[in-house]
Formats: C-alpha cells, sequence, structure tokens
C-alpha cells in the first residue's frame, strides 16, 4: 500500500455520458482528500498522469451512452489505451474504486474479479435487470462474510462499516453474473463478495430487494488484494443523514452510509 502525506489525490474519472463525477468528487473532497475530475481523453494524450494520483474512481452514468453495452467503450478505452499505465498504478498499490457504470465498466476492463487462469479476461459481466427495465430506488445491503476469512471480507474500503447499510440503487444494467460456478466458488472463497442486496432485516430476497435479479444477490466485489472495489448502488448519494428518504420520521444515523466508504479509500492511502 501506498503512503501519503497530506491529503490522497483522486483522480475521478470522465468520459461523454458520465454524470456522477461532481457528487463524487464532493464525496472524496467531504472525506478529506481532493478530486479533480479528469477526462480521459487527457490521460490518452499525456495532457495529465495517472501515476500522479492515489486513487482512480469511475463514476456513475452512462457513457458514451452505454452504447454496446453498459460501460464497454470506456472500458475498451482502459483496457487499450491505458493498460500499462493501470498496470504500473495497481503494481504500486493505489486505490480504485467503481459506482455503477464505473462497476459495469471496471468488469467489462477486466479489472475486476481479476484475470481468471491462463490469463483471461473477463470472469464475470453486468446485464439488463430482470425486470428489463431501469431500476431506480432504495437498497439494503448486508456486508459479505467468506467461510475461509475471520473478517467479513478482504475489501479495504468498507472496513468498519456496520453489517447493514442503505443507499440509493439506479441502472438498467446492474445483473451481476459469474461465468460460471467455478468463478462464484472463487469469489467467495477469496473473500471477494464485497455486498448482497437484502430485505430491512439482512435477509436474503427477491425483487424488489434484490432490484436486478443479481446471482446470489451479489451487489459489489473486489479484487484479489481488496484494493480494486466495484459496485452499482451509489454511496456518495447518502453522505448526510438529510439524504436518507425517511430522515423526517428520524430513520436516519448521525452521517450518510455511504460515507464510510469513501473515508476508508482516503484513509487507506
Amino acid at each position: 500500500m501506498v503512503a501519503v502525506k497530506g491529503r490522497p489525490k483522486v483522480l475521478v474519472l470522465r468520459a461523454a455520458g458520465t454524470n456522477c463525477d461532481v457528487e463524487t468528487a464532493f464525496a472524496f473532497e467531504h472525506a478529506g482528500a481532493s478530486a479533480e475530475q479528469v477526462h480521459i481523453n487527457r490521460l490518452v494524450s499525456g495532457e495529465k498522469k495517472l501515476r500522479d494520483y492515489h486513487i482512480l474512481a469511475v463514476p456513475g452514468g452512462f457513457t458514451y451512452g452505454d452504447d454496446v453495452a453498459s460501460g464497454k467503450v470506456l472500458a475498451n478505452e482502459l483496457k487499450y489505451k491505458l493498460a500499462a499505465d493501470l498496470e504500473k498504478f495497481i503494481g504500486a498499490g493505489k486505490l480504485i474504486i467503481g459506482i455503477c457504470n464505473g462497476f459495469q465498466v471496471l468488469v467489462k476492463a477486466g479489472l475486476l474479479p481479476g484475470k481468471g487462469e491462463g490469463g483471461e479476461q473477463l470472469e464475470a459481466t453486468l446485464t439488463t435487470n430482470d425486470t428489463a427495465r431501469y431500476e431506480d430506488r432504495w437498497v439494503y445491503l448486508r456486508m459479505a462474510k467468506s467461510p475461509n476469512m475471520e473478517s467479513q471480507n478482504r475489501c479495504v474500503w468498507t472496513r468498519g462499516l456496520d453489517e447493514l447499510i442503505y443507499i440509493p440503487a439506479a441502472h438498467g444494467e446492474g445483473k451481476f453474473v459469474p461465468k460460471d460456478a467455478a468463478v462464484l466458488g472463487k469469489l467467495w472463497a477469496n473473500g471477494q463478495v464485497v455486498f448482497r442486496y437484502v430485505d430491512p432485516h439482512g435477509k436474503l430476497a427477491g425483487f424488489p430487494w434484490n432490484p436486478n435479479g443479481s446471482v446470489d444477490n451479489i451487489a459489489g466485489i473486489c479484487d484479489i488484494t481488496g484494493r480494486i472495489f466495484g459496485l452499482m448502488p451509489h454511496p456518495e448519494r447518502h453522505l448526510f443523514s438529510t439524504q436518507h428518504p425517511r430522515w423526517t420520521r428520524g430513520e436516519a444515523q448521525r452521517e450518510g452510509d455511504g460515507v464510510r466508504i469513501f473515508r476508508n479509500g482516503v484513509k487507506s492511502v
């Protein structure tokens, strides 16, 4: 893990169709980092250098109109135009987070859940919701626990979080599907499953609690190092208690459930 003095520098990646970059940058600033929104063309041209940052955040939106498939075009840009820079960034022990469209990008770029046997790039995908429509609703997430680990999972972004959190989700292609049963088993064995969709009591449940039909109710995963993290719901949309949909009824906590994810990322570097 890289050690940083002062405020960690966060690169919030932008492309045509990104629409959650401002909120994501604000979330990192609120958590104690220095965040900059950078268009991918500035990285490709060399005007900006990925190595100058400590955290890469790929926010939500509909990059390139989700043509071909959600996040696929931006994923290919990362994979084919910035592969060497990304490899050095990850090798230096730095952090990456992908939220919603950003999660789709990381999965389709092969950064999550990671390379399979023989170097195979795509071990999973995120595809059309079972309802075949865009789902915009608040969801409960429960921390996943690997049977092979004493802690809940290996993700550095979620250390110390409450077992049950509440944040909004908004997507049309959020169904997480591993390539096969072997990949799913490996994710569980390695502690890479981070969040699962559950009902208000923390029990596994179908729609609407699982808004997309994800296999094993998986809402977020990390890579084998725990430093690369992706999730479909939006933690940047629940930073403050007053963003809770029922805060006037006294259901909100002192602060929003999402802020601790960003704070963990900042503290980790």
